[in-house]
């Protein structure tokens, strides 16, 4: 491991109030590995021997059922995961692949809870990254409960819109039928979705996708802060934990601009 490498996660809530001799022991036994693109990297139901951490690229969370397949969240630099099964050393809950070259470093499991036991300060930041990513998750239930696929499609587009610097086109980062899967949808009633939102102003154009209307389209996706995180990039946090923690008022705002 180079000095540069594990200086790119020391910044991360998760480990920023470690020791530098806490840090050292664990992260003694990491691995930086880059992996191409549609390479699994475990399982549902494995046994989870590291923590992942993405510099760089992109991973694809999944869950499986009998012959079906869902796509539960789609990772961008730099995120944290499998975390909640190396606290309580279970098997993997969802299986992970990269969807394009992706860098990622690999922490002992058993080191980062021996880390927990001896560090309450490393331990109270695990129990901050893991409520993050749960609440994270009660987001994505109410989204997709509560709102319809035209509805969930509009607000996905102002949070890519807001990602992507306020611009009018913004650009699908992977392909459609991933995204049908992360929104809850079938590649139909995607298309069906995007049909809707012609109405208001949506332009596709492959990959592109032009917001020509954005107050009737912000009307009909009604942006929520108990809903949505429309947090800008470049806010210097990373982490789940950080981004649950951007003070709400700001996120009030974003929601309302977006």
């Amino acid at each position: 491991m180079r000095d540069v490498d594990l200086n790119r996660i020391r910044g991360l809530q998760l480990f920023a109030g470690m020791s530098d001799a806490r840090f050292t022991d664990a992260t003694g036994g990491a691995f930086l590995q880059n992996f191409p693109a549609n390479a699994t990297l475990l399982y549902e139901g494995d046994p989870v021997d590291f923590l992942y951490i993405l510099l760089e690229g992109t991973v694809e969370l999944q869950g499986t059922w009998k012959d079906k397949e869902s796509t539960l969240a789609i990772l961008r630099p730099v995120s944290t995961f499998i975390l909640a099964a190396v606290v309580l050393d279970a098997n993997a809950l969802m299986s992970a692949r990269t969807l394009e070259k992706s860098q990622i470093l690999m922490l002992s499991a058993e080191s980062l809870r021996r880390a927990m036991n001896e560090d309450p300060a490393f331990a109270v930041a695990v129990a901050q990254e893991v409520s993050g990513c749960y609440r994270g998750l009660v987001r994505s239930i109410k989204n997709q409960k509560l709102r319809s696929g035209a509805e969930r499609l509009a607000n996905y587009l102002l949070t890519l819109q807001v990602r992507q610097g306020g611009v009018e086109t913004v650009t699908l980062p992977y392909e459609k039928r991933t995204l049908a899967s992360l929104l809850g949808m079938t590649a139909e009633n995607l298309s069906r979705a995007f049909a809707t939102l012609s109405d208001y102003g949506v332009e596709v154009q492959g990959a592109e996708v032009r917001l020509a209307r954005p107050v009737p389209l912000r009307r009909l996706a009604a942006p929520s802060p108990l809903l949505d995180n429309h947090m800008p990039p470049g806010q210097g946090t990373t982490g789940k934990a950080a981004k649950e923690m951007w003070p709400p008022s700001e996120r009030s705002c974003s929601a309302e601009r977006s």
